[in-house]
């Protein structure tokens, strides 16, 4: 039975504390600025020669001067939402991304993760929380408290307006506020009821070592898959895709996917890791760290192989609204946006790729850490250019992610932890625990 550590649960609520205190310094500085500060800001931008737009609304309705210190006052201003946004969609889709690996173990019967059972389940009980942290994010910008989301504005679909948008007209049936209400709470509410379920059939298993109770488990194992294949899809469109409504790509819901689920399996290394060098999960080997290494692995290549299709087809078909996609990023983000290929594609390749290096603790439980920066800075590159545009070089904008990074991680390792210290860490009903326990890679 694993016992959360005081030091542990100290760590966890110093990080929610400073995260919060570090946000809302942020905050506050960037509510400070004022119009003439923004008009500086925007003017220096536009001296620098990178005009380049983020986001397709910046090619719509009225080009003067008026205009454009608007755009840059609502880019500004986005900067606490669009901050915690990133942070809060990454890290539910992390815990996401962990139950889909968790059901698809169970729907193949295999047996070599089931002495992870457990902390995968405990990865997955932040689901709740974080998606608590959506719903509320989602309360702010229906009620046109936040600006994220610039379909959002009516009079962009009000064809007596000077702001009318042709391309929102048409896409309203899908991109409206009521029903994107809707599926938010669909998605947040599906999810943790599955999490929920899943963990209270898998303690019936353990319970009753009945083969009837575990083929329920496999069931719903295979319902969520399901229900995760549709949503994962469906939240890639409403919370990231939609930040740029003009913009779309066929890639983007398997690239935004693949990003959590190469960090999830991050996570579970990590937490593993931790539990064998602590004495709480002796059984866990170097074989099942090499199988989790192969996993790492192949989802980076995975993720570089979705990033670079999806960028290879924008260029190549050269259509203005779906390059300056990219082209505002090179301008505004070329210092996080190419170099992140270095920490989610480059260094995987070449440290993962031997078989032998799989099985070092050191070396994977480090690779596990570059991944999941690596991705944090890849939604960072999805969320940060369509809502704050070039405006986030900036002290408060540093404070605002920070305070933001620390407070989620803070929160996800409380629940996690916290949910681990409440479950039996080996699963003795399940069928495949011996196989398990004596599993050893054949190469």
């Amino acid at each position: 039975m694993y016992s959360f550590s005081p030091k542990l649960k100290s760590t966890s609520i110093i990080l929610l504390v400073v995260g919060l205190v570090l946000f809302g310094i942020g905050f506050f500085m960037n509510k400070g600025l004022s119009t003439e500060k923004i008009e500086q800001m925007m003017e220096a931008v536009h001296a620098s020669g990178h005009n380049a737009p983020t986001h397709s609304s910046e090619m719509v309705g009225p080009q003067d001067h008026a205009a454009h210190l608007e755009h840059a006052e609502l880019q500004v201003h986005n900067q606490p939402l669009a901050s915690l946004h990133f942070v809060a969609v990454f890290f539910f889709g992390v815990s996401c991304a962990v139950l889909f690996f968790y059901c698809i173990q169970h729907a193949a019967h295999a047996g070599w993760p089931i002495i992870i059972t457990r902390v995968m389940e405990a990865i997955a009980s932040y689901i709740p929380y974080g998606g608590a942290i959506l719903v509320i994010m989602m309360i702010l910008n229906i009620t046109h408290n936040g600006h994220l989301f610039h379909w959002m504005d009516p009079e962009l679909t009000n064809p007596e307006s000077a702001h009318f948008d042709v391309i929102l007209f048409e896409k309203k049936r899908f991109l409206n506020i009521p029903f994107y209400a809707i599926r938010t709470i669909i998605y947040v509410v599906g999810a943790s009821f599955f999490a929920w379920k899943l963990k209270a059939q898998s303690k019936k298993v353990d319970e009753t070592k009945s083969k009837v109770e575990y083929q329920m488990l496999y069931r719903w194992a295979v319902g969520y898959i399901a229900f995760f294949g549709f949503a994962s899809a469906a939240w890639a469109w409403d919370w990231l895709m939609s930040i740029d409504p003009h913009w779309y790509s066929t890639m983007y819901i398997w690239y935004s996917m693949v990003s959590c689920l190469s960090s999830g399996i991050a996570v579970i290394i990590l937490l593993s890791v931790y539990l064998k060098k602590n004495g709480f999960l002796p059984q866990f080997n170097d074989n099942h760290l090499h199988d989790l290494g192969v996993f790492l692995f192949a989802t980076s290549m995975l993720w570089t192989y979705t990033w670079f299709a999806q960028f290879m087809l924008y260029w190549y078909a050269n259509v203005p609204e779906e390059v300056n996609y990219f082209f505002g990023r090179f301008q505004h983000y070329g210092t996080t946006f190419l170099p992140m290929l270095i920490v989610n594609f480059l260094l995987p390749l070449l440290v993962l790729v031997s078989s032998s290096i799989k099985r070092n603790y050191k070396v994977v439980t480090v690779m596990a850490v570059v991944v999941i920066l690596g991705h944090i800075l890849d939604y960072f590159n999805m969320v940060m250019p369509g809502t704050v545009g070039p405006y986030w070089n900036t002290p408060e904008v540093f404070l605002l992610i920070l305070g933001a990074l620390l407070f989620v991680v803070g929160l996800f390792m409380f629940t996690v932890l916290s949910a681990l210290s409440k479950l039996k860490l080996i699963p003795t009903g399940n069928p495949y625990l011996h196989e398990s326990e004596i599993y050893e890679y054949p190469f």
